[in-house]
């Protein structure tokens, strides 16, 4: 019967591109959590609105599950393809589209990669300013379907800030035309921010219109060594109240030494437990001489061991790698990740907490933790010991992950940042979302895609 679909899906769309290789279906059928063994059914490669409508037709009709692909860069399991989907990649409709100069508004395809939006923004003097490490292979749609937030979230907020309008094909195939770009828009719900977030199963995103802004003055990037975890947060508060921060990006020494294992240069002398990689508007002197002050009384007050500051756009990136290469660096190792969020003046109790759960249940187990603490993310990566089966593992991680959803509750926090739910969270999605809210999020669900034909099994059990 599947194959019967298959021969109707090409015999209506002759010109759309179908993969059915044993390599082509792991390649496109999983993304970085390596947990699910991938197994489509094909991958559709759309190059326009229209076919994506059509595949989304033919699925309805054939009852066939469609999972939406973008870069697949994310931790969470929503965009594997492990039960007979059709993994639909948006990676051909990867163009530009427009650029609206009095709008300042740039229209792109889903599939373009968030580093082609940044310098399609910079030819016309402007930035799109979500930002994060994978900016080279994670798309723009992927990163609307999150709702991605990055480092320098503290700044400029997450994707949703960002999206002026929205094309989608709902899950029942009509295309949606959504905000049309407008600031002020009161005209009923905002389906658009509905949209972002939903993690593709509401609709596939087939085009977008970001808000683009002004380039930041010239920065500053500082390194800080840190004597303990107590000072992460009273650092921000110092640092926060004598500059206008861009970032605030914090990482552990065992981080640090997988980082440097995997090439990059140490900066700090000596061994310090906690590290912060802050960037600071630095437009002038005075800008300058306060990061230094900020600087001077944090190692009066013990809360700073030692520092550095880049004096060249070289030894800036030099210092932000060993932030932004953590994740590549621990690829390897295959960790279990959470990525969690807190309200920032909830960080320093929940830090506590947090830090006793994990050296109480990882006693031998390499844990390496890293995030964006000035706007409340944290991501906990814990490392597979050799000897250990996969199955043990991650028995044995979802185990804690139901204590860590248990903390994360009492201090009003999410069991997901800004990675999704997708296969890896279900089963801790009520930790963040009350039964009420959960039971409209299934009714919105079946009022979109009514035959649960997109993205099924992610989100909900």
């Amino acid at each position: 019967m599947t194959a019967q679909a298959l021969a109707d899906l090409s015999r209506r769309q002759p010109g759309l591109r179908l993969l059915t290789e044993a390599g082509d279906l792991e390649h496109y059928g999983r993304d970085w959590t390596r947990r699910w063994t991938p197994a489509p059914l094909a991958v559709a490669l759309p190059a326009s609105i229209e076919e994506v409508q059509g595949v989304v037709q033919w699925a309805n009709e054939h009852k066939i599950a469609i999972v939406p692909s973008g870069g697949r860069t994310g931790l969470s399991g929503g965009a594997v393809a492990a039960h007979g989907e059709l993994v639909l990649s948006l990676s051909r409709m990867n163009r530009v589209l427009g650029f609206d100069a009095v709008d300042r508004t740039l229209t792109v395809q889903p599939g373009i990669a968030l580093e082609a939006v940044h310098e399609a923004a910079r030819a016309h003097g402007l930035i799109y300013p979500v930002d994060f490490a994978a900016r080279g292979s994670c798309s723009i749609g992927g990163n609307i379907a999150t709702n991605a937030g990055g480092i320098r979230v503290i700044r400029h907020g997450n994707t949703r800030e960002w999206i002026a309008g929205l094309k989608v094909v709902a899950g029942n195939g009509d295309l949606l035309h959504l905000n049309r770009g407008l600031i002020k828009n009161s005209s009923g719900y905002d389906l658009r921010q509905l949209m972002i977030g939903s993690e593709g199963t509401l609709g596939i995103v087939v085009e977008a219109t970001l808000r683009l802004t002004d380039p930041p003055p010239v920065s500053q990037v500082m390194l800080l060594a840190l004597p303990d975890m107590d000072a992460l947060m009273q650092v921000f508060a110092l640092f926060r109240a004598r500059l206008s921060l861009q970032a605030f990006e914090f990482f552990t020494d065992v981080a640090l030494k997988h980082v440097l294992a995997h090439g990059a240069q140490r900066a700090i002398d000596g061994e310090h437990p906690y590290y912060v990689v802050t960037e600071f508007d630095a437009p002038d002197e005075g800008a300058r001489d306060a990061a230094m002050a900020a600087f001077e009384q944090g190692m009066e007050r013990g809360l700073i061991s030692d520092g550095v500051i880049a004096q060249s756009d070289a030894q800036a990136a030099a210092l932000w790698r060993l932030r932004e290469g953590i994740t590549e660096s621990l690829a390897a190792h295959k960790p279990y990740k959470n990525d969690i969020a807190v309200r920032i003046g909830a960080v320093p109790a929940f830090l506590q907490d947090i830090q006793a759960l994990l050296w109480r249940e990882y006693p031998h187990i390499e844990v390496v933790w890293f995030g964006h603490i000035g706007d409340g993310n944290l991501h906990i990566n814990v490392l597979k010991p050799d000897g250990l089966s996969d199955a043990d593992f991650i028995a044995q991680c979802d185990r804690v992950t139901k204590l860590l959803a248990d903390t994360l509750h009492r201090h009003g926090g999410s069991i997901s940042a800004e990675h999704g739910i997708g296969l890896v969270k279900r089963a801790y999605l009520e930790s963040t979302r009350s039964a009420a809210e959960i039971a409209l999020m299934r009714g919105v669900k079946a009022v979109f895609d009514p035959n649960g034909i997109l993205n099924p099994g992610k989100l909900f059990i």
